[in-house]
């Protein structure tokens, strides 16, 4: 049985439509992603992690968004590219959506009420550094940045959320992983 995450319309990075029942029983790792971010580094973490525990159910899924200082303005066909060119990007790529505001999509305003906080590690900073930059942030409950991460279970429910400048080979994130794909 899907749960209602799962049967949210996606549409792939190549155009084919999708949803997470795609990925029944799978522990899946979402992330927002963007091209011109500092963060953008984390795509090689990503790819590591992916390619690490995916023999064991394991995917992650990045949804390419522009909502952050304008860092993601690419085509489709260009984010897709980009990806596979400087990151050896293997795992699914998704079209590119909106996180956050009106046009947020129906999977992150799923995702944000069902794990509405996300953990941070201790002590960052990380939103006071970026409204330093006089960059103004989303409140709680909102995506903060690019490369927030929601971690769903093999059941589809979300059984995680990291912070943006919580990166994908922190301890906090593999073993959240390694619980979840522990778990029958």
């Amino acid at each position: 049985m899907t749960t209602p995450l799962q049967d949210i319309p996606l549409t792939r990075i190549t155009g084919e439509s999708a949803t997470l029942a795609d990925h029944k029983d799978s522990v899946l790792l979402i992330v927002n992603v963007a091209s011109k971010c500092g963060l953008t580094p984390q795509y090689d973490a990503l790819e590591a992690l992916h390619q690490r525990y995916r023999d064991r159910g394991f995917a992650v899924l990045g949804f390419p968004a522009n909502d952050f200082g304008a860092q993601e303005p690419g085509t489709d066909a260009e984010i897709e590219q980009f990806c596979r060119t400087n990151f050896s990007v293997d795992f699914p790529m998704f079209a590119k959506v909106a996180v956050t505001g009106e046009e947020q999509h129906p999977l992150y305003r799923a995702l944000i009420a069902a794990h509405p906080k996300a953990t941070a590690k201790p002590d960052s900073g990380f939103r006071q550094k970026l409204e330093g930059y006089g960059i103004k942030t989303n409140p709680e409950p909102g995506i903060l940045w690019n490369f927030e991460k929601f971690l769903i279970a093999r059941d589809g429910t979300v059984a995680g959320r990291f912070a943006p400048d919580v990166t994908p080979d922190d301890t906090l994130v593999t073993t959240a992983i390694e619980t979840e794909l522990a778990k029958a």
